[in-house]
């Protein structure tokens, strides 16, 4: 077939084609791709694992990682079920997630005879060539570990013949292998592979920070990832503007981290200095316990911070969070919307009646301080980076919308927002003006107007990532509870109806019937009969209490998607008790399985985002196999 784009044929194309040509220098190296491009697109579509709210829970988020969400042991129960025992499944799946572990486990036990290896060997190269047919061999190579690409290449690619050659072949790389005494990492190489087939792109829907104490671990963890997309939350832009420089940031993140008792990982993964603060507070502060004292001490600096960035920033409409003007420390009491309330503590010693929200001379200089060791902290940078590399407000994948929190309504159901500078950002607006200002507020380093606003997207009323209006004062020096009611965004009064979400959806440019939000942000009370599938399926919200301090008030330990070529299937987890119990007792995480909805017919690449780029791509190479046909464009041999 004659290929004709002459009438289509611009300047700006044609120097486009020519730009390509380069790549396909003859027709051949054209049809070759064309028929590669052509094939990719009829396979099925990757698995995608979307995960939330990990809020520094490593051993957990690390131990869902490894048997993503279950996949690992259904596929083992379904390809190996007729080769092994139930016992000897489970200690694949072990292997599998922990392979250093496990195989240090097996020696100890006098378990890891040859035979074991060979049975072993063999189900991990089955298995991996079973995960690696929905991809390409040329995807399949590039996901091998290097140093045994080439011989994994060889096994999972041995085919039986007349005389048994390949079979044979295959049998003596086996031998080589034990005899060579490289069976160990051999083993761990196939068990990384078979968890990088299974999984093909993850999404981690925000809140990788703060209460458990190893946020730093699993950003270090991310770091590796083969394919991931990040979408920020409330947790995750605090420390982005701490990192930044936002003072109001970082007395947050330093409060609510001693308060969770993560000193260690200030201290020793990001060199953050907590001494100066500490005997500042021992100082000044009447708590005998000098790190309740420090949080006491911080507390202090962050309501003073704050209420300097609201007066910076009336169009934040957030004056009914100022309240040290409107301390009694005679009578111990506060004004709180217009009616007085009893103060649980008088100790303020650094506030200056005169001008309460400015810092005393000690403080700023411990501020300094702490400003200097978080944007100049390199393992910070470093991670902060990779959140700006990778992250965003929301992200559009596979015709799905992610977001963290929620998008702000008002109380009929429509878009609310923010007025700056005479102009009201909502919806879809705000959420990009939302993203601008977040890197600005890390690239221009003296963008004060930035900064403040990562602030507000930490805390503000009618912030995206946060959607309800704080109450942190009342609930740290008021007794009174009914002054603790934080309101909810409308948005969660509207979240379960189809109407909402479609408005949404069709906000984004997201029209197709089988198109979902997935956020976080907002734990399901499973206990109180919450659930995490809303509005006809087309919402779903997958924060169920990855956080221990949370599980209490969910009743389970979080959950996870995952969308393969088939549906999706929503995992709900229960709690994990430890790395230890997995490798002694083959304990994985006990979790249930909802496939709440089927796909029609089975995903293929061409129905995916990926899917139409390279069709367009086809597209251009039909267009330079015309140029070469038609003398437009010569080859170049």
């Amino acid at each position: 077939m004659n290929y004709d784009y002459s009438w289509e044929m611009t300047e700006d194309r044609k120097r486009y084609i020519e730009l390509l040509s380069e790549k396909y220098p003859t027709v051949q190296a054209v049809c070759s791709e064309i028929i590669n491009l052509n094939a990719i697109l009829n396979l099925p579509k990757g698995t995608e694992h979307f995960m939330s709210d990990l809020h520094g829970e490593y051993e957990a988020f690390i131990h869902i990682l490894n048997n993503c969400s279950g996949v690992i042991k259904e596929k083992v129960d379904m390809y190996l079920t007729d080769r092994l025992s139930d016992q000897e499944r489970d200690d694949l799946c072990t292997l599998i997630y922990y392979p250093k572990q496990k195989l240090d486990l097996m020696k100890k036990q006098h378990r890891a005879s040859e035979a074991w290896y060979r049975i072993t060997l063999r189900c991990l190269i089955d298995l991996a060539k079973y995960l690696s047919s929905k991809y390409t061999r040329s995807k399949v190579r590039k996901a091998m570990p290097e140093d045994f690409a080439y011989v994994i290449d060889e096994l999972l690619h041995a085919q039986p013949d007349e005389d048994d050659n390949q079979l044979r072949y295959h049998e003596i790389i086996l031998n080589s292998i034990l005899e060579l005494q490289t069976a160990d990492e051999f083993i761990i190489a196939l068990a990384e592979l078979v968890k990088r087939l299974a999984v093909d792109h993850l999404h981690i829907v925000g809140d990788i920070f703060d209460r458990g104490p190893d946020a730093a671990k699993i950003m270090d963890r991310l770091l590796t990832y083969h394919s991931l997309d990040i979408q920020w939350g409330n947790h995750d832009i605090v420390w982005m503007g701490a990192a930044a420089g936002s003072d109001a940031c970082i007395a947050n993140v330093l409060r609510i981290n001693i308060r969770y008792h993560n000193e260690q990982m200030l201290e020793s993964e990001y060199g953050i200095p907590l001494r100066p603060l500490t005997l500042f507070a021992e100082k000044h502060y009447s708590d005998p316990d000098p790190m309740k004292a420090a949080m006491r001490a911080i507390g202090v600096i962050m309501f003073k911070l704050e209420g300097q960035c609201i007066l910076r920033h009336p169009e934040y409409d957030m004056d009914d969070h100022l309240f040290l003007d409107k301390l009694n420390l005679e009578k111990k009491t506060v004004l709180f919307n217009g009616q007085e309330y009893a103060l649980n503590s008088t100790e303020f010693p650094t506030l200056d009646p005169e001008d309460p929200y400015a810092l005393s001379d000690e403080e700023q200089a411990i501020m300094d301080q702490l400003h200097d060791a978080f944007v100049n902290s390199h393992a910070l940078k470093k991670h902060v980076n990779f959140l700006y590399a990778k992250g965003g407000m929301y992200c559009k994948y596979n015709g799905n919308l992610l977001y963290h929190g929620c998008i702000p309504l008002d109380k009929n159901g429509n878009f609310d927002g923010v007025k700056i500078n005479g102009r009201i950002y909502k919806g879809r607006a705000l959420m990009d003006y939302a993203e601008k200002m977040a890197r600005r507020a890390y690239y221009e380093k003296n963008n004060q107007n930035a900064k403040d606003f990562m602030w507000y997207l930490w805390k503000g009323k009618k912030s995206p990532l946060f959607g309800r209006n704080g109450q942190t004062f009342a609930r740290t020096y008021i007794d009174d509870k009914s002054t603790w009611t934080e309101a909810d965004d409308p948005y969660y009064q509207f979240d379960h109806q189809t109407r909402t979400v479609d408005m949404i959806l069709r906000e984004f440019g997201l029209y197709s019937p089988l198109s979902h939000i997935i956020n976080g942000h907002t734990p399901v009370k499973v206990k109180k009969g919450e659930k995490p599938i809303k509005a006809d399926g087309k919402l779903l919200v997958i924060d169920g209490g990855f956080c221990r301090a949370y599980q209490g008030t969910t009743g389970i330990a979080g959950y996870t998607l995952i969308y393969n070529s088939h549906g999706m299937n929503l995992k709900t987890h229960e709690p994990f008790e430890s790395v230890e119990k997995v490798l002694d007792e083959n304990m994985d995480i006990h979790s249930h399985n909802e496939q709440f909805e089927t796909e029609p017919y089975r995903v293929m690449i061409k129905d995916t985002d990926n899917g139409y780029k390279i069709a367009e791509k086809i597209e251009d190479l039909k267009a330079l196999l015309s140029c070469y046909r038609q003398g437009i464009i010569s080859e170049k041999r």
